[in-house]
Order: structure tokens, then sequence, then C-alpha cells
């Protein structure tokens, strides 16, 4: 006989409802009941789909339990994807935009099926502190996720809420605006009807990035493989996290100095075969604070983390970088370096050549010898079209038109100043894609320079991954298909661990 009083059971909970429902039921209750029901025939679908249970449907709410964390997520995801396009055919007025919330915790389920329980309620709460057309989880979600969906989430703090003793460990998935979930339906429908390509969603990358899921075997042992479902297999090996280099010139302007660094050395690090890396969105959420290195490596599931400082000034700069062991604390590696502006290639190939001897045991025979010679070879105009192309890349506001209009400025200048260079024409081009998805460039179609550009800097650089990840999304838009998965492959070969391309095209 069945428990009266019901069986207690972990479950991945889903919360969702309405922002603003009591608004679009003044202006017009009729229409607004209709758009429920078409919604909610959305939730029914999708969550059966990702194997959930549809709990309640009350009023303007919905409550559904799964068995896993990462189906929960995909589900809200979808869901929201699928919302964001409907909700572009309506007027901004009449747009039904629902706030998930999902949280793993135990529930006490009863015999006619309703859940209760902390787990409940803290997925109703992590829902309301969410963004309309948003999903936030909880940190016990997140746990259980990261890395294991072609997604990216956003640190939202720790939460007080109401009747939670405790504060919550939150995040939001894709940033913290409902604009990534409106980009990922509109990448729907630009998906061909092939079978092999599946739209994953949309990733943000200094933002965002496109993801993307090829039904092929692994190029390399190292490729994440294909599973039944959406879900990235986390490869094998030993893990690094860079953590944001500190800016230690007292001149906030060149934050942008500090963090090229740090991006371009999670760059290199990520050629190395046996070596896996952390996006550097991951670990942004920890510039500026001085962190535990062994709860943070805990934390984030690595083996080993970099940390280091940067001081510029005129044609100088110093730098410090330290290797250490998350599981101990104890320092590997330590170097600092005093150079001209115009070693700063040599010094970021020598940091992550050291870097990976000390983790693999090699100087790093993956890394492609063309890439290695060419950092001793710099002009001055090379060094400043470098300059540029930090400007115009790492800034967290090209997001509005007037941070996009400056991006691409400096990247304009880069190319001004040095038209083979090759980091800057692919970065070019994928400021583009990413302009023209996101409604900043005014063109209706993807401009045909976004593809000449990505392919130029192929040919300017074959060795660059990106360049081919860049160059196989300007084919993928001009319904190039075979040219698609060759730069694909090619992307994946060369930087089989580089979270920038495993993103976009993860096989």
């Amino acid at each position: 006989m069945a428990n009266p009083e019901g069986s207690r059971k972990l479950q991945a909970i889903l919360a969702a409802d309405v922002a603003g429902y009591s608004r679009l039921m003044q202006q017009d209750d009729d229409a607004t009941v209709s758009m429920l029901e078409t919604c909610r025939a959305v939730f029914r679908e999708t969550i059966q789909t990702c194997n959930g249970r549809i709990v309640d449907m009350v009023g303007d709410s919905v409550l559904a339990v799964f068995e896993a964390a990462t189906a929960a997520v995909r589900a809200a995801f979808e869901i929201q994807a699928v919302l964001a396009e409907r909700n572009e055919q309506l007027p901004e007025g009449r747009r039904m935009r629902f706030r998930i919330g999902v949280n793993l915790g135990e529930v006490i389920e009863r015999p006619d099926g309703t859940v209760y329980g902390d787990g409940v309620n803290v997925a109703a709460r992590l829902e309301n502190i969410g963004e309309p057309g948003g999903v936030t989880i909880s940190g016990t979600v997140f746990d259980q996720v990261e890395g294991k969906l072609p997604m990216s989430f956003t640190f939202a703090g720790e939460q007080s809420v109401k009747n939670i003793a405790k504060p919550i460990r939150a995040y939001h998935v894709l940033g913290e605006s409902s604009s990534p979930v409106r980009i990922a339906g509109r990448m729907r429908r630009l998906c061909t009807s092939r079978p092999m390509l599946i739209a994953a969603g949309v990733l943000v990358i200094v933002g965002i990035a496109l993801s993307w899921s090829l039904a092929r075997k692994p190029a390399t042992p190292m490729a994440v493989a294909v599973a039944s479902d959406p879900v990235y297999a986390m490869p094998t090996g030993p893990s690094i996290a860079v953590l944001p280099f500190v800016n230690m010139s007292g001149d906030s302007r060149q934050d942008y100095f500090s963090d090229g660094l740090t991006e371009d050395i999670i760059t290199e690090l990520s050629r190395f075969q046996g070596l896996y890396v952390l996006a550097r969105n991951t670990t942004y959420q920890y510039k500026g604070q001085a962190v535990d290195i062994p709860s943070v490596g805990r934390k984030l599931r690595v083996q080993y983390m970099l940390e280091g400082s940067v001081q510029k000034s005129a044609n100088k700069f110093r730098i410090t970088a330290q290797l250490i062991d998350t599981r101990n604390g104890v320092h590997i590696w330590a170097d600092r370096y005093d150079r001209q502006l115009k070693d700063i290639f040599v010094v970021q190939e020598e940091i992550s050549s050291k870097i990976a001897g000390a983790i693999t045991g090699g100087f790093g025979g993956s890394i492609q010898r063309v890439a290695r010679e060419a950092a001793f070879s710099k002009s001055p105009d090379q060094l400043r079209a470098y300059d540029y192309l930090l400007r115009g890349t790492l800034t967290n506001e090209w997001w509005n038109k007037e941070g996009y209009r400056n991006a691409k400025a400096q990247l304009q200048n880069a190319l001004e100043l040095d038209p083979a260079y090759a980091a800057a024409r692919q970065q070019y081009a994928w400021l583009m894609l990413m302009g023209w998805i996101f409604r900043l460039e005014r063109s209706p179609a993807p401009p045909e320079e976004i593809k000449q550009n990505a392919i130029r800097a192929v040919e300017l650089d074959p060795s660059d991954p990106l360049a081919h990840r860049t160059a196989a999304f300007g084919y993928y838009f001009d319904k190039q298909i075979e040219q698609f998965e060759r730069e694909s492959t090619i992307a994946l070969n060369l930087a089989p661990n580089n979270p920038e391309v495993l993103s976009p095209l993860a096989s």
C-alpha cells in the first residue's frame, strides 16, 4: 500500500510563471488566456520530450519535476527559445514572457503526484529573481550541469530569499537578460532540415557564441563525444582554470590589456591536446576578487589554476604568473617577466609552454610551429594592431549599438595597420556575425563581408582554430554545408579543448 504521506526523492524541479500577467489580463483577458494555453502546450510538449512530468498548472504558473538536472535545464532552455520565437510575432505590449527557476533538491511526492518541500520552494524563489524570458538555476543544479550542456552560466551571487534560511547560490543561463534566449529561437529558424545539423543554441563569449552539434564520429580521441541527446561529455586528462590577470597599473582603462593576456593564454593552452582548459566566461566571475584557490578549484573541478598580474606603462610591461595545484595549494611554477611591449607575444607563448610542460610533462609539441615562430617577428605596426585587437575584442559593452560600433572601429583600425593580421580579420568577421544575429547590423541577410574576412583569416593563418570556426559559420549562412563541415572538423582537430571552438562546434 502506498504511503499516504508520500515518498521522499531527489528531483530536479522546474517552476515558472508569467511576468506581468495581471497587466496582460487587464488589457485583454480573452487574448491572454488564449496565449497562456498556447504557452502551456509548449511546456507540456517540451517537458515530456525531456522525460519530465508536469505536476501542476495553476493560474499562470507551471510546476514540473525531472529525474536529471540536465534534462530540466535543457527543457527550460528549449521552452524559452520556442516562446521567444512566438513572441516575436506579437506587439511588444502583448508578449507573454515566463520566468523559469530550476532547483535540485529533496521533495515529498504524494500518491496523487503532487510534490512538496524546500526543493520546490527554492525553485519558486529562483523563478521570482530571474529575468522575464530567462532561466535561473540553483548552485546545486549548476554543479550537476556545468560542462555537460552547450550553455553558458553567469554567477548571480548568493541570494537571500523569503522563507529560506540560507542564501541560495544562483546562476543565470546564457547571461542575465532574455536576449540570448530570443536569439536561440531565431537560430532555430535558420537551421537547415539536413539531419546532420542540430541547432543547440547561442552561447556568451565576452558575451555569446553560437552552439552546434554535428552528428558524426569525433575526429580525435579528445573531441567531445555526441550522446543520444545534446549533452557534452567532458574531456579526460589534466584540467586548468586561468583566472583573470590582475591589472596593477592603477588605471582601469588598461583592463583590456590584462584581459587580453588572459584570453590569449587560454587560447594557447587549449592547443595542447592533453590539457582541458575552462572557458574565460567561467572564470571571469572571479575578476577583482581574492580567491581561495583550493575552494575555487573544487568548485570549478579543476586540478590546476593559473593566476597572475600585469603592469603596463608606455612601452614596457611586467607580468607575474603562478601555477598552483588546487588540491593542496602548492605552487608548481612561478615566474616574472620584465619586458618591452614588443616581446608580449613571446611571453604569452613562453608562459603557455611552461605551464603545459609542468602539467603534461612535455614542451608543447601540439602547438603549431608556425604559431610559435610568428610570435618572434612582430613589427611596431603589428604591435599597435594587437592593441587595437584587444580594445575591439575584450569589451563588455559591445552588446549595444554604440559599443558595437566602437568595437568594430577598433578592429578596422587593426586591419588598416596590418591587413595580413589573421587574428584581427577573423575577430572582425566574428563580431559582424554577432552583430547581424543581434540586429546591431542593419543588413537583413548575413553580409558577404563576414564570409570573405573569415576565409581570408584562414588563408593567413591555417593553424588558427578560431579562424576555421568563423569560416565555418560564414559558409553555413551562405548555405555551403559541405564547406561548413570541413572547416568545423579542422577547427576541432586543431584545438579539441578550446572552449571557444567546442561550444559552437562540438562533435
